[in-house]
């Protein structure tokens, strides 16, 4: 039997469409030839860095209570120093979520008075409430620990504004720079590695001492360096996602300046303890190999946001990025212009899912986010987002956001069962 028969006998996908995922896969196999060169070359770093510290059995061993001289967890440490490009890094399983990890970023290295700045449009949803701008008075927030906040609103294409960025930073000091790397809920590009450099050196250029952080959240692994390597001076991001390579079960990383780091560790233990203390508790074996895995787990993700990028183009909506775009990260954006359009998306991708494919997903209040969000995700881990999932808010102009998949072969089967829900749906 093949695979086709198999899509249409066991899921009831037509012949039509599944020859249509064939054409489609067709067009975007000459796109996968360079992401499988940056996979290639991001594994042999990885591997190198894990021949270079020696990496044994031992590192994998449980630690408990205060953790004093756990091996393992301070060379995982000194491997994501060494693959950021960094002075020194602070990997964790206490880490909560990529906005529990961004939040530590943030709440280490600011303090009263201080103004931070958003250079790349507003923030994430997520973080709204912790820098201050929604959210009640009082709750904790940066804004109630005296932090200014100010944003430079993206130039057209979606690119920062350099202009107005340097135009601000003349006019007062202004202590942390925010680059977000990945769109979020926003129809623009995300940005490569590269691209996160470029900006970082023009801040600096412009205000040597203003300290550049960046959300790396969606883009580790994707490009053949990270922003540590070419500027920034600290990059944060979730094991759950892209660095965790779908086998952490928790955990997030913050990488770069050595200094940097320290003050981000005081804020995630205590002042005076830091890196120090910390049992892995067992969860370095998953984070080693989960490590590991991460430069091949992110092709099998991007090659499925390709995959997904050609079908709904040819099927007429908007997407982004094209897919002979550059990537800057494992998301694919579908502008479908309509409420029914996000939901069927995401109904037909939660039923390509191994867990929870019976489920159906519906627009809900999310704790953290504005408007209602639709989420799809049927994950081995918990909102593990390298895993196949898909979510949008319900706002205009109704944006579908796709990402992950351990296998390029269960995304592309999710991506066909998509676009049979929104024919069933009668949204094309």
């Amino acid at each position: 039997m093949t695979k086709n028969e198999f899509m249409m006998n066991e899921y009831g996908i037509s012949k039509e469409l599944a020859d249509f995922i064939d054409e489609c896969e067709r067009e975007a196999e000459p796109h996968f030839k360079k992401a499988e060169e940056i996979a290639a070359l991001n594994q042999m770093r990885v591997m190198k860095a894990f021949n270079r510290n020696r990496v044994s059995e031992t590192h994998f061993a449980e630690t408990t209570g205060y953790g004093y001289d756990d091996l393992g967890r301070d060379t995982l440490d000194t491997i994501y120093a060494e693959l950021f490009g960094a002075e020194d890094a602070l990997v964790r399983h206490s880490f909560i979520s990529g906005t529990h990890t961004l939040s530590t970023m943030l709440f280490g290295v600011l303090r009263p008075n201080d103004t931070l700045l958003a250079v790349t449009g507003k923030p994430y949803d997520t973080l709204e409430e912790v820098i201050g701008f929604s959210g009640e008075a009082g709750n904790g927030s940066l804004a109630d620990f005296g932090v200014k906040y100010e944003q430079i609103d993206l130039a057209a294409g979606g690119m920062p504004d350099l202009d107005k960025i340097a135009e601000r930073l003349k006019k007062s000091f202004v202590k942390v720079c925010l680059i977000q790397r990945s769109k979020g809920y926003a129809v623009r590009p995300s940005y490569t590695a590269e691209q996160v450099g470029e900006v970082a050196r023009f801040i600096k250029s412009v205000s040597p001492n203003t300290i550049v952080l960046v959300d790396n959240c969606y883009g580790e692994f994707v490009s053949e360096c990270e922003p540590t390597a070419v500027g920034a001076d600290l990059c944060a991001g979730s094991l759950i996602k892209n660095a965790g390579g779908g086998l952490a079960l928790t955990g997030g990383y913050i990488a770069g300046r050595r200094d940097l780091v320290e003050l981000c560790a005081y804020r995630l233990t205590s002042v005076g303890i830091g890196k120090e203390c910390g049992a892995s508790l067992g969860f370095n074996r998953s984070m080693y190999q989960g490590l590991f895995m991460a430069p091949h787990t992110v092709l099998q993700a991007v090659k499925a946001a390709i995959l997904c990028g050609v079908v709904y183009k040819k099927l007429g909506f908007s997407v982004m990025p094209e897919p002979s775009d550059v990537r800057g990260d494992i998301i694919q954006a579908v502008t479908f212009g309509t409420a029914k359009g996000v939901i069927a998306f995401c109904k037909g991708i939660q039923n390509g899912a191994p867990v929870d494919s019976f489920v159906s997903p519906e627009p809900w209040d999310m704790p953290g986010y504005s408007d209602q969000v639709i989420m799809a995700a049927g994950a081995f881990v918990q909102g593990a987002s390298i895993e196949f999932s898909a979510d949008g808010p319900i706002k205009e102009p109704y944006t579908a956001y796709m990402q992950g998949g351990l296998t390029y072969e269960s995304a592309r089967l999710g991506i066909a069962m998509s676009v049979k829900v929104l024919k069933e749906s009668g949204v094309i």
